[in-house]
């Protein structure tokens, strides 16, 4: 159970068995590290017995022994030992709950790393790590950050929950959370729709995000901006069957053969946006899904209403300012005005360190860039973008450009 099957397990198994230890045993760090032991004993032993029958209640069982044997080996915390002798999991078992199989916990636990004490960042930082099992780069790559700082915050979240002796108090309002909530599952949507390195997707992280925004939605049927989130993740997702070509090949919006997207999701997530925007304050989830919509809605790049697009992000620039947003408002402006007022938006962010780590900056650029007549610059561009994109479809693109413009690969 390598490779590809152990993600899955992690993926799918870590938040009802975290939320099951949790509920008994109160200890997020310590329940942490007894999953993992679980997840690493499963395997080693299911290669060759096979998958048990109910592979929840068996790795239920074994993290709790691991969590039980852990806490009488340690001399420092005693009177933590004194409470686990006292439980009847003392004899290393642990009686599972039917309903534990088929309940999903995974939002249970999301809204436990929503932790009152720690930042917001710090907060979808845990999520990241426990639902997703990110790496500290992947999370970094995320955020726009070094993986040093992705590191510190979750070191800091870690100490700030010891220093509130680990508890973890349920929300007196259901909706106190909801802010972090939805960043969460946005960013974990964006870890599998652009992944930082290897390939372009990971449909099952994606797909999952989508299913937990559902089910947040389906909570919170009357929140406008959760609303909105769902409808982004549906419009953005609808487009994926023409991402790429059938060799893995990155395929640029303005090039997608836009019969191959999925329908039925643009109009679900058109609806939900329409039902949305004049309910209560316009939020970012809202306005990012309403320019989704608009590319949903033409039926080629040509057509896309890009006034009304720029407008948009200009509203979510005022809303919602980053790096990010200026990026994509600037591509919409080169559209709807001309090249060279988008290049006043882009070049400030030379100097931003957060955009200098990546490639999109700089792939963002090039072409525009190339509409302006400046072939050289952008050829520069492609290829600064090509040194540091770690992402096989994207370089593969990348690539093709210099190409196109006669730079070649042996000429860098």
């Amino acid at each position: 159970m390598t490779g590809t099957v152990g993600e899955q397990v992690w993926r799918r198994e870590t938040p009802h068995l975290l939320a099951a230890l949790m509920r008994r045993y109160g200890d997020f760090a310590a329940c942490e590290d007894a999953v993992q032991e679980a997840l690493i004993e499963a395997s080693l032993q299911w290669p060759s017995s096979g998958v048990p029958e109910r592979p929840r209640g068996w790795l239920l069982r074994i993290a709790s022994r691991r969590l039980v044997d852990s806490r009488r080996q340690d001399v420092a915390r005693r009177a933590r030992e004194q409470r686990a002798a006292s439980l009847d999991a003392a004899d290393g078992s642990f009686d599972v709950d039917p309903g534990i199989e088929n309940h999903d916990a995974t939002l249970d636990v999301l809204t436990l790393c929503c932790h009152p004490a720690l930042t917001s960042e710090s907060r979808v930082t845990l999520a990241l790590r426990t639902i997703l099992g990110l790496s500290t780069r992947q999370i970094a790559a995320v955020y726009l950050i070094p993986s040093s700082t992705a590191g510190q915050r979750i070191s800091r979240a870690k100490a700030v929950l010891e220093a509130q002796h680990r508890e973890f108090p349920a929300p007196t309002d259901p909706r106190e959370r909801l802010p972090s909530l939805r960043q969460a599952l946005y960013l974990m949507y964006t870890a599998g729709h652009s992944r930082f390195e290897g390939y372009l997707l990971d449909t099952e992280v994606t797909t999952e995000a989508i299913r937990l925004t559902r089910l947040l939605h389906s909570r919170f049927h009357d929140d406008s901006e959760t609303a909105g989130l769902l409808a982004l993740l549906l419009l953005n997702d609808a487009r994926r069957p023409a991402r790429t070509t059938t060799d893995g090949d990155l395929v640029r919006l303005k090039d997608q053969d836009r019969t191959l997207w999925d329908h039925e999701s643009i109009a679900e997530g058109i609806a939900l946006v329409e039902n949305a925007l004049p309910v209560g304050t316009v939020g970012a989830y809202q306005l990012q899904a309403a320019i989704a919509a608009v590319h949903a809605e033409a039926a080629t790049w040509e057509q896309t209403d890009w006034p009304q697009i720029v407008e948009l992000y200009s509203m979510l620039a005022r809303v919602a300012p980053s790096p990010t947003v200026t990026l994509n408002y600037a591509v919409a402006v080169s559209e709807a005005h001309a090249p060279e007022t988008a290049l006043a938006l882009l070049d400030p962010l030379l100097d931003d360190p957060r955009m200098n780590r990546g490639h999109r900056l700089h792939a963002v650029r090039a072409p525009i860039l190339e509409a302006c007549g400046r072939h050289r610059e952008a050829l520069d561009s492609y290829r600064t973008a090509g040194r540091v994109c770690t992402n096989i479809p994207e370089q593969r693109y990348l690539n093709a450009q210099i190409a196109r413009l006669g730079g070649g690969l042996d000429d860098r």
